[in-house]
């Protein structure tokens, strides 16, 4: 049977790129792709939510078993996520098929 995978996107404020990946890797990911993004938002988000947008943001790529995709994305997010100054957020795609990956 084929091993079914999904693809974790986290989005975070340049600099903790680093914490994303040590909380996945403590729960099994092997590796990921961190890419450079520039961020936008609404002022009103700014206001309403009381947080600063930092423009400056990275993408980091992590491709996971699906056995383990949504501890690894609880632990991005208790360590990265919005309420941090990480202010990340993270969300998933399934992978229909994937090459070069040590199972």
């Amino acid at each position: 049977m084929k091993k079914q995978y999904e693809n974790i996107f986290c989005i975070v404020n340049e600099g903790f790129q680093d914490a994303v990946m040590e909380a996945a890797w403590e729960e099994g990911a092997t590796g990921g792709t961190i890419l450079s993004a520039r961020g936008t938002g609404s002022k009103n988000a700014e206001k309403d939510f009381g947080i600063v947008i930092h423009d400056e943001k990275v993408i980091v790529l992590i491709i996971v078993p699906s056995a383990i995709k949504e501890k690894v994305m609880h632990a991005i997010y208790k360590k990265c996520g919005l309420n941090t100054p990480g202010q990340g957020i993270a969300f998933s795609m399934p992978v229909s098929d994937v090459v070069g990956i040590n199972s």
